[in-house]
């Protein structure tokens, strides 16, 4: 049941940071999201890379894994790179942002495809859903939307990877095709957590904190 429910818990978790620090400087969101980061990305490297590798061919593994790059590339023509923490919401702005919404949704969904029961996936995506779902949360309060709309985005963003997973493990027409979809996501979390490590640093200083965060999401991903 884990792998349904840890990534609900990671969008409550984000809610609730959400509403605790939303008065505060966000120094300690930016440290998280280091860390979830390097997280996802070790992870990846660790559990996901190896597994799909074992099941497609090299270069065409190469190949989908690129296109699932160029994916997140383009989702993020109409998300404004909101997966990787950046969320730009007009306080002033009463329009439901449909293609935000839409396109979180299909990064969402796609993500709970690599989750199985005897894989460690799902930590990655619940600490990489944590400070995003919190930043998320931030700009939505702070915008101009109702509150049935905030609730009403929220929940269907944290129940869009619990369908992914669902549909992954148990649509038998999919089955076939279920470590393609994987390469695919192996494109985007490459995509989002090199973003998030790259930007980690201001103006390309080095800072300790940081640091240790991405040291500890690798050595935490390699341990688990």
């Amino acid at each position: 049941m884990n792998k349904f429910l840890f990534p609900i818990l990671a969008v409550v978790l984000g809610f609730v940071i959400a509403l605790i620090t939303k008065k505060q400087k966000s120094w300690n969101t930016k440290l998280l999201l280091s860390f979830s980061g390097a997280f996802l990305l070790a992870l990846t490297l660790f559990e996901l890379l190896p597994e799909v590798y074992n099941h497609l061919d090299a270069k065409l593994t190469g190949l989908f894994i690129m296109c699932g790059i160029l994916l997140q590339i383009f989702l993020e023509l109409f998300s404004k790179g909101a997966e990787h923490g950046h969320v730009h919401v007009h306080k002033h702005d009463s329009t439901f942002p449909w293609l935000l919404f839409v396109s979180l949704c299909i990064h969402s969904f796609l993500e709970g495809f690599p989750i199985h029961e005897h894989n460690d996936m799902v930590y990655g995506v619940l600490v990489h859903k944590i400070p995003i779902a919190a930043l998320i949360t931030t700009f939505l309060l702070k915008s101009n939307y109702s509150k049935l709309h905030i609730a009403a985005f929220l929940l269907i963003f944290a129940a869009m990877t619990p369908l992914g997973t669902y549909i992954s493990n148990s649509w038998t027409a999919i089955a076939d095709y279920v470590h393609i979809i994987n390469a695919l996501v192996i494109g985007i979390f490459f995509h989002i957590s090199t973003t998030i490590l790259f930007e980690s640093g201001e103006g390309h200083k080095f800072d300790l904190s940081k640091f240790i965060a991405i040291i500890l999401g690798v050595g935490i991903a390699y341990f688990i």
